[in-house]
C-alpha cells in the first residue's frame, strides 16, 4: 500500500474506517500467504493416445494413457463431458438433477481410430488424442475442443488447466455474464471472478459484478451454446475468424479458457437461438416469475434521508400523472447501515408508511446487503454466531472484512444451515411492510485500499458439505445468498411471489430473481454499456434485469437523462437510482420538456403492461429473454449479428434507442418481413438499414407486420393491438393474462390474424380450430405501403 491508496480509502470511510480496512487487508493477505503456498514445480499434463473405451446409455467412457472423459448426450439434445472423472454434479448451476441420457445414443467408432456418439439433434466426436467436436446431424462442425492441458503443484494441490477451443470463422461470441463492452464479445480477454469495480463503471471495465463461463456462439452454421460448469477463477481469451484468411482457406474463431483449479466439464446445447435458450433452462432452472407490479415504473435512490422525502416523491409523481409501482430504499434507511435495522429517528413508523404507500399502489422494496456488524450484542450477529452461519479462515477464526457497517462478518450461504437462518431474518423486512428485496454487495465486497475487494482466497467455505475455500465458493456467493433469500421468501410468505433481484450472481441465479446493472457511469458511454448488460445477461438465461436509469454517479444532462428513461421504459427492471452524492433522478427535476416526454414514456410502458406479463411468462415457460438481440429470430443475417444498438422486445417489436447526443434521426436495420412504425404508421420492408426520426420526444419503436399484442386499454381492461400482416401473410401473438402476484396457474391464450379483401381478422386460436377473439381489437397498419 502506498500513500495515495490510505489516502484514497480514507476519503471513502473517513480516517478510522479506512485505516481499518488496511488493517483487514493486510490480514487477508498474511492468511491467503500462510494457508494458499506459492505453487512452485507443476507437471503439465495432456491426455495422452487413446485407450479402451466404455460404453454407456446416451454415451460412455473414453479413456486415454493419462485422463478419462466421460461423455453424455440427452434425449433433448443437451451435451456433457468432463474430464478426470468429472460429473455433472455437484454443481451450484444445475437446477436439480443431470438430465437423463438417451439410451437410442450410443458410442460408436469415428474415422481415423476416434469415437463419436450419435443423437437425433447433435454428434460428439472423440478423436484418439482427446479433442472433441461437436457436430450438427448433418456433420457440419460447430465447436472443436482441442486436448485439454493440466499443470498440477508437485507438492499437490489444485491443479489449473486450459481449454482451447475453435468455431467457424463467421462466428460471433456472445454472454460470459454481464459484460459492458458487449453484447458481442471482440477480441480480448474477459476473466471470471464476480467483482465490484469500486466506483461507476462504463464499456471499458471488466469484469464486472455477474461473470459465467457461459459462450453463445452464433455462426452460419447454427447456434450453440457452451457452458464450463466450475466457478474458479479464470479467463477467456477470445478471437474471432477470418474467412479467407492465409492462401483461402478460414482462419477458426478461437477460444482460449484458463482456469486456476477444480473441474473440467462442459454442457453444451444446439439448435435456434430460442432452442439454445429453452434447453438452457431445462438445466439450469426456469426464472423466477416477477410479481406484476414488477414490470412497471420503480424509483431508488441512495439518500432519500425520511419519511417525509419518501412521501414528497412519491407524491411528486402522483400530482404530475405519473405512473410509479415501486420505491427503493437503500442503506440509508438502516440505523448505523446495520442489516435488518430501522433508523427510527428518520423512518419512525416504516410500517406505516409502507402500508400507506400500498394503498396508492405503490410497493416498498429494501436493500440486504450480506455483511454483518461484528459486535456483539447486535441480535443479527449473535444469532449468526449461534447458528455457525459465518465463513471462517482455515484456523476456524471468523474471517472479518469492512463494509458500510464498519467490521463485519460474513454468512457462509454455501452451508444450507446458514440460509435457513439468513432466509428465516427477511422475516423483519416483511414486517416493516417491505414487498421485495434487492441483493447488494454480494461479490462479496471487503472495502480495501490495495488488493482484491473481497474475502480472503483462503477462506473456508461449507460447499454443501464438500468444503473448500474461496476460490471457489467466492463467484456463487451471489447466487447462494439469492437461494437463501428466494427461499427464505417463500417459506414466509408462501401466498406471494417473491420478488428479489441480486447485483451478483452466476449461472442458474434466474431461479431466484433477476438483476441490475449495478453503479453504472453516468454518461453516453454508461448509457450504452446498460443495453450491453441487459442482453448479454439475457443470452446467459437471465431475462429480468435493467440499468440504473440515468447512471449511478453525477449529473446526467436532461437530454442523456431523457434518452435513458426511453431505454429503460423498454426493458424488464425499468428503475431510476443515483448514489448519495448524485443528482436526483425525478423526471420533474430535469425541466418542462423532459418531464413531457418522460410521461409519455411512462405511460406507454403501462399501456404495454398486459405485453410486459405475457414476456414474463413465457420467460419462465421457455427460457427466451424479453430483450433479444435483433438476430434472434434470423442468426444467419450476419448484418444482424453486428447490430448491437437495437433490440426485440418479444417477437412483436423492435426498439432502437438513441445512444448518441445530438440525435434526431438514426439508422435502423431490420430483419426479414414488414415492419411499421408505430408513430408514424409507415411501413418498411426488411431485411435492410431505414433511417426513421428520432425526435427527443421519442426513441424509434416498430412493430412486426401481423403482430397481436395485448395492451392495456384507457379504461384499463386488457385489449389486443394488431398490426396489419403483409398482404399473402398471416400472423399471430400470444396473451397471458395477469393473475395476480400469487400462484395462480395462467392459461396461454394464442391468436392469429389474417388480412382478408382488405379486412383483418383476428381469431383464437383453440384445440378445436379458431373462434373470433373476444377481446377488444385494434387495428393499425392498413393502408399503409412499403418505405424505400
Amino acid at each position: 500500500m502506498d500513500g495515495r491508496e490510505l489516502v484514497r480509502s480514507v476519503k471513502v470511510l473517513g480516517s478510522v474506517g479506512g485505516l481499518r480496512a488496511a488493517r483487514v487487508a493486510w490480514r487477508r493477505r498474511r492468511a491467503d500467504a500462510r494457508a494458499l503456498p506459492p505453487r512452485r514445480a507443476e507437471r503439465a499434463r495432456v491426455p495422452g493416445p487413446m485407450g479402451e473405451v466404455e460404453p454407456l446409455p446416451g454415451g460412455g467412457i473414453v479413456r486415454f494413457a493419462r485422463s478419462e472423459l466421460r461423455i453424455s448426450v440427452s434425449a433433448g439434445g443437451t451435451v456433457f463431458w468432463g474430464w478426470d472423472g468429472a460429473g455433472p454434479l455437484p454443481s451450484y448451476a444445475l437446477a436439480g438433477q443431470a438430465p437423463e441420457p438417451d439410451p437410442r445414443a450410443v458410442l460408436e467408432p469415428d474415422t481415423e481410430g476416434g469415437w463419436r456418439v450419435v443423437s437425433e439433434r447433435v454428434t460428439v466426436a472423440v478423436s484418439r488424442h482427446g479433442a472433441v467436436e461437436v457436430r450438427t446431424p448433418g456433420g457440419v462442425v460447430l465447436r472443436r475442443d482441442l486436448p485439454p492441458r493440466w499443470w498440477e503443484p508437485v507438492r499437490g494441490g489444485a491443479a489449473r488447466w486450459v481449454q482451447r477451443s475453435e468455431v467457424a470463422a463467421d462466428a460471433r461470441f456472445f454472454g460470459l455474464g454481464g459484460r459492458a463492452a458487449g453484447p458481442r464479445l471482440r477480441d480480448g480477454s474477459y476473466r471470471l471472478w464476480n467483482t465490484d469495480p469500486g466506483g461507476s463503471f462504463g464499456p471499458g471495465d471488466d469484469p464486472l459484478y455477474i461473470t459465467m463461463p457461459v459462450q453463445l456462439v452464433v455462426a452460419d452454421s447454427g447456434t450453440h451454446l457452451a457452458f464450463h460448469d466450475n466457478s474458479w477463477d479464470g479467463r477467456v481469451v477470445l478471437a474471432e475468424g477470418e474467412e479467407g484468411a492465409g492462401s483461402g482457406h478460414d482462419r477458426p474463431g478461437t477460444s482460449e479458457l484458463r482456469v486456476d483449479g477444480g473441474p473440467l466439464r462442459c454442457w453444451v446445447v444446439v439448435g435456434t437461438p430460442a432452442r439454445v435458450l429453452h434447453g438452457w433452462a431445462a438445466l439450469t432452472g426456469a426464472p423466477a416469475l416477477p410479481p406484476s407490479w414488477a414490470l412497471g415504473p420503480q424509483h431508488a435512490r441512495w439518500g432519500f434521508g425520511s419519511e417525509r422525502e419518501v412521501r414528497r416523491v412519491v407524491d411528486g409523481y402522483r400530482d404530475r400523472g405519473l405512473p410509479l409501482s415501486a420505491l427503493h430504499l437503500d442503506i440509508d434507511h438502516y440505523a448505523g447501515h446495520r442489516v435488518f435495522t430501522v433508523d427510527r429517528e428518520r423512518f419512525p413508523d416504516l410500517p406505516g408508511l409502507a402500508a400507506e404507500l400500498r394503498g396508492r399502489g405503490v410497493r416498498l422494496v429494501s436493500i440486504v446487503d450480506p455483511a454483518v456488524r461484528a459486535e456483539p450484542g447486535d441480535p443479527v450477529y449473535d444469532g449468526g454466531r449461534a447458528a455457525g452461519a459465518f465463513v471462517r479462515d482455515a484456523g476456524g477464526e471468523e474471517v472479518r472484512g469492512v463494509v458500510w457497517p464498519g467490521e463485519c462478518a460474513y454468512p457462509d450461504f454455501t452451508d444450507p444451515r446458514a440460509r435457513e437462518w439468513w432466509g428465516g431474518l427477511y422475516e423483519e423486512r416483511l414486517r416493516q411492510g417491505f414487498s421485495g428485496v434487492w441483493h447488494d454487495m454480494n461479490e462479496p465486497v471487503s472495502f480495501a485500499p490495495f488488493g482484491e475487494r473481497t474475502l480472503p482466497r483462503s477462506a473456508r467455505h461449507a460447499l454443501e458439505g464438500r468444503g473448500g475455500d474461496h476460490r471457489e465458493a467466492h463467484n456463487v456467493y451471489g447466487l447462494t445468498m439469492a437461494r437463501a433469500g428466494y427461499e427464505g421468501l417463500g417459506r414466509l410468505r408462501p401466498e406471494e411471489r417473491p420478488f428479489l433481484f441480486s447485483r451478483s450472481g452466476w449461472a442458474g441465479m434466474q431461479r431466484y430473481g433477476g438483476t441490475w446493472s449495478g453503479d453504472v457511469s453516468s454518461g453516453w458511454p454508461g448509457l450504452r454499456a446498460s443495453l450491453a448488460l441487459v442482453l448479454g445477461l439475457g443470452l446467459c438465461g437471465v431475462p429480468y434485469s435493467g440499468p440504473d436509469v440515468g447512471g449511478f454517479d453525477g449529473s446526467p444532462s436532461p437530454e442523456l437523462f431523457l434518452r435513458w428513461y426511453q431505454l429503460g421504459a423498454w426493458l424488464p427492471l425499468f428503475r431510476t437510482h443515483a448514489a448519495i452524492d448524485a443528482g436526483r433522478r425525478e423526471p420533474w427535476e430535469f425541466g418542462p420538456e423532459v418531464l413531457e416526454h418522460a410521461r409519455a414514456a411512462l405511460l406507454e410502458r403501462e399501456r404495454l403492461r398486459p405485453y410486459f406479463v405475457t414476456l414474463s411468462r413465457l420467460a419462465r415457460v421457455t427460457g427466451a429473454p424479453y430483450v433479444r438481440p435483433v438476430w434472434w429470430g434470423t442468426p444467419e443475417d450476419r448484418a444482424l449479428r453486428d447490430c448491437e444498438d437495437a433490440f426485440l422486445l418479444g417477437d412483436a417489436l423492435l426498439v432502437a434507442p438513441v445512444l448518441v447526443p445530438g440525435t434526431d434521426r438514426r439508422a435502423v436495420r431490420l430483419p426479414r418481413g414488414r415492419w411499421f412504425d408505430t408513430a408514424t404508421g409507415r411501413a418498411y420492408d426488411g431485411p435492410g438499414q431505414v433511417l426513421l426520426d428520432a425526435p427527443l420526444s421519442r426513441v424509434p419503436v416498430l412493430a412486426r407486420a401481423g403482430a397481436v399484442i395485448p395492451v392495456r386499454d384507457e379504461d384499463g381492461g386488457l385489449s389486443l393491438e394488431v398490426w396489419a400482416p403483409a398482404p399473402g401473410r398471416t400472423g399471430g401473438g400470444l396473451v397471458v393474462r395477469d393473475t395476480g402476484d400469487g400462484w395462480q396457474p395462467s392459461e396461454l391464450e394464442r391468436y392469429q390474424s389474417r388480412l382478408v379483401d382488405g379486412r383483418v381478422t383476428v381469431e383464437r386460436v383453440t384445440e378445436g380450430g379458431t373462434e373470433e377473439a373476444a377481446l377488444p381489437v385494434r387495428v393499425r397498419g392498413l393502408g399503409d405501403e412499403a418505405g424505400r
